[in-house]
């Protein structure tokens, strides 16, 4: 029987798929992202107008792993601040114009930094030691806010609609400290228009 060019061309085309079929020949697959619990589930959580929410401060090597990998922001001077939402209400959510403001146990606001402005923040400053330098040899250190895992673990929803949650971190220069809270305003009916009441978000359950 005469074999033709096609049969040549794509006669080993079931083997090629069956290779990439196989485990450990096909690429590796990429880590599954970063989820937290639900809102509902912090024992420090809101809940008004048929929305709930929950925040946590992250300050510790090891709560940081999850969603920055080696990075911790907060040493070097950015206080990451995770918001949990999840709409248990009727009305679709416009969240265009969400604000969200870190407030003191001393009352004092401060305004969250884009994560796109995180890189260029100056973190404070440590004593410099350089016991032996080397002449001739200048290492240019990586600056470690340009992780990208700063923009992506940003919180970036826009609507939310009944039923469906949202996650994200915004950025504060900011030391935490007990009784500190999320001061969130912004959030719309998109149907009205109308917007919601301000919601407080107690940073950790001794400070409700």
């Amino acid at each position: 029987m005469k074999t033709t060019n096609r049969s040549r061309k794509y006669g080993s085309l079931p083997l090629i798929l069956a290779c990439l079929c196989t485990p450990g020949l096909a690429a590796d697959k990429k880590p599954e992202g970063f989820k937290p619990p639900a809102a509902s589930q912090y024992p420090n959580k809101v809940s008004s107008q048929g929305l709930v929410m929950a925040a946590k401060a992250y300050t510790e090597d090891d709560e940081m792993k999850a969603p920055f990998g080696k990075t911790n922001p907060y040493e070097h001077g950015v206080l990451p601040v995770l918001l949990v939402m999840e709409n248990t209400g009727r009305q679709v959510l416009r969240l265009q114009n969400l604000r969200v403001e870190y407030v003191t146990s001393r009352r004092q606001k401060i305004e969250n930094v884009p994560p796109a402005d995180v890189p260029f923040l100056k973190p404070p400053e440590k004593p410099k030691y350089n016991p032996a330098p080397i002449p001739g040899i200048h290492r240019k250190k990586k600056n470690p806010l340009r992780a990208f895992e700063i923009e992506s673990r940003a919180f970036s929803a826009k609507m939310l609609t009944p039923g469906e949650s949202a996650h994200g971190f915004f950025y504060f220069q900011a030391v935490h400290e007990p009784g500190a809270m999320l001061y969130v305003t912004g959030i719309e009916e998109a149907g009205t228009g109308k917007e919601l009441f301000y919601f407080e978000v107690p940073l950790d359950a001794a400070g409700r």
